[in-house]
């Protein structure tokens, strides 16, 4: 009786996607108008950057295609393996200076700046500086010194109790009350500190995690091998702590770019803001489901790539298996 309904209900299940499945493609391939995202593909990429610069953002949106590929598809040794966390590293800057100007480049205004340019420079400059505060935020709160203990954890918990968006209006007014007069950052650079300092406090409990996972006899261990505090953190602790957190960071990423659709509220026009803007045009009235559908088409490519790079270095990191 059990198999029978068992195979009853798998064949509805299966009577259910194929009916959706088939409706979606129909949809898909009959149905919807495309023309509003067709026509606006440039718009969508780089924004209102001016026309005459925009081989620059074009430059930088392949650099990071082509080294996604290099990454996953490379070789595994060499010179060039060796090299790609440098290049990594390098990317946010050489991107900002790319789109920003100056040091030969023609300086381009923070508001002319959008598209799927912005909202992954967003995300990797707010991800680059995140990363090391994190880190250095869960050692904080597992010290022995109580005010840094204290302040790493006060830290922590009011950046979790407060939410994002509190986060990036506070970021637009106040970090320039800080800055020493006659310095000013841009709305995109003063966006970044704001997602860095937020997305910090979660990555230090992520590491913490981490850290915790981590028995005492590798301490011990390589305090026998006669490696100092700094060195056993540096060498044996904090390289297994991060390989078990990186699951966790891995969707700390992905939620990272994710919230850079919050942007849309500041002014600052990345992926939806753009969209929002067009479903305004009276030619576009109406198609709210293609952008959107669109929409998701390029958040899901751009999350699935940071899952398949989170994937490899998972791989690369593991002694047993990149052998």
């Amino acid at each position: 009786m059990n198999r029978w309904l068992d195979r009853l209900i798998t064949l509805v299940l299966l009577a259910l996607l194929g009916w959706g499945g088939t409706t979606l493609v129909h949809w898909l391939v009959i149905g919807a108008d495309w023309s509003v995202v067709t026509t606006n593909l440039p718009l969508y990429a780089l924004g209102s950057y001016p026309p005459d610069q925009r081989w620059r953002p074009l430059v930088w949106i392949s650099a990071l295609i082509l080294l996604i590929l290099f990454t996953l598809l490379g070789p595994r040794h060499g010179v060039l393996r060796r090299a790609l966390p440098l290049v990594w590293i390098g990317m946010a800057p050489v991107g900002l200076w790319l789109l920003a100007g100056g040091l030969g480049l023609l300086p381009v205004a923070s508001r002319d700046w959008g598209g799927l340019a912005l909202t992954l420079l967003l995300t990797a400059g707010s991800g680059l500086l995140a990363l090391p505060l994190g880190v250095l935020l869960a050692l904080g709160r597992r010290s022995d010194l109580p005010v840094l203990r204290m302040s790493s954890t006060a830290y922590i918990e009011l950046m979790r109790a407060v939410p994002l968006i509190a986060v990036l209006f506070f970021g637009q007014l106040l970090i320039p009350l800080f800055l020493p007069p006659g310095l000013e950052l841009n709305r995109v650079l003063r966006a970044v500190i704001a997602f860095a300092l937020f997305a910090a406090a979660y990555i230090a409990e992520d590491v913490r995690g981490g850290l915790q996972a981590i028995p005492p006899t590798q301490t011990e261990a390589a305090a026998v091998l006669g490696l100092s505090p700094f060195q056993s953190l540096r060498l044996v602790v904090l390289p297994q702590a991060l390989r078990i957190a990186l699951p966790a960071l891995t969707n700390q990423a992905v939620g990272l770019l994710q919230n850079t659709s919050l942007m849309a509220i500041l002014g600052l026009v990345e992926l939806l803001g753009i969209s929002r803007s067009l479903l305004a045009n009276p030619a576009f009235i109406g198609r709210y489901l293609e952008v959107y559908v669109w929409l998701a088409a390029v958040y899901w490519l751009a999350c699935t790539a940071m899952a398949l790079l989170a994937r490899h270095l998972e791989i690369q990191l593991d002694p047993l298996r990149s052998s």
